[in-house]
């Protein structure tokens, strides 16, 4: 018997709904997709911004670009070096790399913009590093300066999008002018919700380049990508964000960075742990060890007493969709030491934005009242992103 117009119908609609669910999870970055990038190369002197992120599948991109003889002159490395294995606020210094004798230009070293002589006799720049979508983590700062550098010398600038892990939310305090720095340079929230691709869309159209310059930018997009989409990255963007929980755990345990507490480095863990020689708690304890990314952690060789939160699963904090400041509070509380618990308060504020958060902190505020303190800044960056998002 020949099926029906209404069962055609629903086969129809069937077939498309598998067709989507399938394609949802068939996430391209555009570096997988060529056709879109590779003309725009064609007869250009090319400068890369990349390092071991950089990937086309399993090649990296250098190698894949030099393979369609693509004329690459030389490398710009951010924050870890182009190998990615440089520790966290370490200067990287020039150099070359043995396979291909191209030059690498640290942008975490002498300088962190390129200058006229570094691109000159370039056509062409292009950017391509896996970012985590929070606002102290430095590769976003390397792209403002390419960018800046790109709109000053009249050479366009090429970003080849990558998806965001935590670009399902959008929370934590907006930076505040008085509180820019390398680890923040735009008013945006911690976490922020778009992809790299979008943020530079974003720098541009909001005219935050130096002189209110505006780069000559292209965005290659991403194919199948929303913001809902669970992304598990192929390679670890840091030395120490060794996984998807510790990459979903970033946002809320970085703050320690700016305190006496570690958050794991120079452990087999690091971003999934909060510790400190002084803890009241004595339920669980590592030793920090010197380790490749982590030469000189907090409390080295020393019995570190803590909270330990290696086995929560990632579906599980992403469910949360917010920074979560019980970490911050909890450690505060069960530090001794009260006066010295925020012993690189300047560095705290760089990364909080403001000297509001730590001030809540010491004064026992609540997680739902700061969070609360947050909406109204919150609200009025939302319709900002708006503006430059490319995906759902």
């Amino acid at each position: 018997m020949k099926p029906t117009k209404q069962k055609k119908y629903i086969i129809g609609l069937l077939f498309i709904l598998l067709t989507t669910l399938l394609s949802a999870g068939d996430i391209t970055p555009a570096a997988e997709r060529p056709d879109l990038y590779l003309p725009l190369f064609k007869n250009k002197q090319i400068a890369l911004v990349v390092n071991h992120s950089s990937l086309v599948k399993k090649a990296h991109i250098l190698d894949y670009l030099l393979k369609h003889n693509i004329k690459i002159k030389k490398i710009f490395a951010p924050e870890h070096g182009f190998r990615g294995n440089a520790d966290a606020g370490a200067h990287v210094k020039n150099s070359r790399d043995p396979k291909t004798g191209l030059s690498i230009i640290s942008l975490y070293g002498k300088h962190k913009k390129p200058t006229k002589n570094d691109l000159k006799g370039i056509d062409l720049i292009l950017f391509d590093i896996q970012d985590v979508g929070v606002r102290f983590y430095t590769y976003l700062s390397t792209l403002h300066y390419i960018m800046e550098a790109g709109a000053e010398n009249n050479i366009p600038v090429v970003v080849l999008d990558r998806p965001n892990p935590n670009g399902h939310y959008v929370d934590g305090p907006v930076l505040q002018k008085k509180y820019r720095s390398f680890v923040g340079l735009h008013p945006v929230p911690v976490v922020y919700g778009m992809t790299i691709g979008e943020y530079a869309r974003m720098i541009n159209g909001e005219r935050w380049l130096k002189g209110r310059k505006k780069a000559q930018l292209k965005v290659i997009p991403l194919a199948n990508y929303t913001h809902r989409s669970l992304y598990s990255l192929p390679v670890k963007p840091s030395p120490n964000l060794p996984n998807d929980r510790a990459i979903t755990l970033y946002p809320s345990l970085a703050f320690f960075e700016g305190t006496v507490i570690s958050a794991g480095r120079g452990t087999k863990t690091p971003f999934q742990l909060y510790c400190a020689a002084k803890y009241k708690k004595k339920d669980f304890y590592v030793i920090p060890r010197s380790r490749a990314g982590a030469k000189y952690p907090k409390f080295k060789g020393k019995r570190c007493y803590g909270v330990d939160l290696s086995k929560r699963s990632v579906k599980s904090l992403r469910k949360e969709s917010k920074i979560n400041l019980s970490y911050l509070q909890d450690a505060y509380t069960n530090y001794p030491d009260k006066k010295h618990f925020f012993s690189h308060r300047k560095f705290f504020d760089k990364l909080a934005g403001n000297n509001q958060l730590r001030k809540q902190i010491e004064d026992g505020v609540s997680e739902k009242e700061i969070h609360q303190s947050w909406q109204k800044d919150l609200l009025k960056f939302k319709e900002i992103r708006k503006k430059y998002l490319l995906y759902p």
